[in-house]
């Protein structure tokens, strides 16, 4: 089985516990107004890369995996694009005792039948998710990432009714999802949940701009601040982090 893969990084602290293997798959359905990895939402591009060969490659780092508590991390782009690949590759590493994750913003979910199937299958190989909520309001929504939230609220939804672990992420952009009602919300909404281990506030950033610019493509958050530690604060107090 193979995969459309954009990159590797060996060696990732932040996209799940302790040392991960963090694989970013090619291909995305959003376009988020933030993205860091533009240069991944081309579902064509990439670099075909099989199970196997993948698998052998991260087999090299089960020492700092295992020492650290860490694992294997699928980012991307959107992994659920390519659940055959997904479940292909997490049943290999959960047959070596790897810790497995997906980094996922459930904007390819649906009630699909044949999705459903598949995807209740890859929850037998996987040991965290870490659930991307970009924001409550639906409007806002769309105009941040292009697409209805809708459906991602019900992939959410569906973790906690299969038990299955996550950590609840939001992206904190001031002036586009940082309002005190639309975070209360997201907290409410959080509370409704059975499975969350945690939940994190990532401050929006500039570091991916560059690769706006070398594709061609306008930046729309110009002249976007990252939020001070004063909003950041706040907005981990009404989520109830500290």
């Amino acid at each position: 089985m193979d995969g459309r893969i954009h990159s590797v990084e060996t060696s990732g602290m932040v996209d799940g516990p302790g040392i991960r293997y963090v694989i970013f798959t090619q291909g995305c359905l959003l376009r988020c107004q933030y993205c860091h990895n533009p240069d991944t939402w081309d579902r064509d591009k990439g670099n075909i890369m099989s199970v196997e060969n993948l698998v052998n490659d991260i087999k090299r780092y089960l020492p700092y995996m295992k020492r650290s508590n860490g694992g294997v991390t699928v980012s991307g782009g959107e992994p659920l694009l390519q659940i055959d690949f997904l479940i292909a590759l997490f049943k290999e590493l959960k047959a070596l005792g790897i810790h497995t994750t997906i980094d996922s913003s459930g904007g390819c979910y649906s009630n699909n039948s044949l999705f459903q199937e598949k995807l209740k299958e890859l929850f037998k190989y996987i040991d965290l998710f870490l659930v991307d909520i970009k924001h409550m309001d639906e409007k806002k929504h769309k105009v941040l990432t292009g697409v209805s939230n809708k459906h991602i609220l019900q992939f959410a939804k569906q973790l906690s009714d299969e038990r299955v672990p996550i950590w609840v992420r939001h992206v904190l952009v001031p002036g586009h999802s940082d309002d005190e009602q639309d975070l209360q919300k997201l907290s409410d909404f959080i509370q409704t949940l059975s499975n969350v281990e945690k939940v994190e506030i990532l401050p929006y950033h500039k570091m991916g701009v560059y690769k706006w610019q070398e594709l061609g493509f306008d930046y729309p958050l110009e002249g976007v601040s990252p939020p001070s530690e004063e909003q950041v604060t706040n907005a981990k107090t009404i989520l109830g982090i500290l």
